[in-house]
């Protein structure tokens, strides 16, 4: 029996991010993120396309805060691609500095998403984030080559699915998908599709793409408003520390020259 999804009664919702990075696309999301660990309550977690790892240590954050018997793993090369750019080896290495932290439960695997495939049997992620290169076809591939990996409790979760140009094309498969099976789009923070790929989906997820679908525009402004609070905390603690960095380096230039 379907029951109406009612926000105040979550234990992540209100909370803030432990990994903030002022380049992610993704900061205007990780409310959501956080969310959907605890309605799906995964047993195994793999997210395709990591950077900076904004979207990954949330999921991270949820498992930990929630206590959940859940495996994480991020597949990226770290290298980036013709969307994401090309960066530099700190990307990763920051990120790994963070992520120890949850290294009891989560591993940053580094190599393709192909060469990642043979770790996972199949039917056994219950949340795939698909957040790689964003043309049509790479997007329809991850999709299609990781869908036999996915469980009956599976969901699905689509990035940057309002882009439509520079070649992005997850829009053009989300239109495909989303008709087949019970989803929801938002749409700030250049989108991010979900969607319920598994035949026995949990209820408390059921429930909330229930009442997401049938209150769109104040779902959609609830959590554009929390991601709102999680993009001003990102830029209150970056211009924190470059007051800081200002003031150290001030400190420095007024100490007089020893001979």
């Amino acid at each position: 029996m379907t029951e109406v999804f009612n926000p105040l009664v979550s234990r992540t919702l209100s909370q803030l991010p432990h990994r903030l990075h002022r380049k992610s696309s993704w900061t205007e999301h990780t409310p959501f993120a956080m969310l959907l660990v605890e309605l799906l309550q995964p047993r195994t977690i793999v997210e395709l396309g990591t950077q900076h790892g904004v979207s990954y240590c949330s999921f991270c954050q949820a498992v930990d805060e929630l206590q959940l018997p859940t495996r994480c793993r991020a597949v990226d090369t770290w290298k980036g691609d013709a969307h994401a750019t090309y960066y530099k080896e700190s990307v990763y290495t920051e990120l790994l500095e963070h992520h120890r932290r949850y290294e009891s439960f989560s591993q940053l695997l580094r190599m393709t998403f192909d060469e990642a495939l043979p770790q996972f049997p199949a039917a056994s992620v219950d949340l795939l984030h698909i957040d790689g290169l964003h043309t049509y076809e790479a997007v329809k591939k991850d999709y299609e080559t990781w869908r036999p990996k996915l469980s009956e409790r599976a969901v699905v979760l689509f990035h940057d699915t309002m882009e439509t140009q520079n070649g992005f094309g997850v829009h053009q498969l989300w239109r495909e998908l989303s008709p087949n099976f019970p989803a929801f789009n938002f749409e700030h923070g250049h989108g991010l599709g979900v969607l319920a790929v598994g035949a026995q989906a949990q209820q408390p997820v059921l429930d909330f793409l229930a009442t997401a679908s049938a209150n769109p525009a104040s779902t959609r402004a609830l959590f554009a408003a929390l991601g709102r609070r999680v993009q001003l905390e990102t830029e209150k603690q970056w211009l924190a520390r470059q007051s800081a960095f200002g003031r150290t380096l001030a400190a420095l230039k007024s100490k007089p020259h020893s001979a």
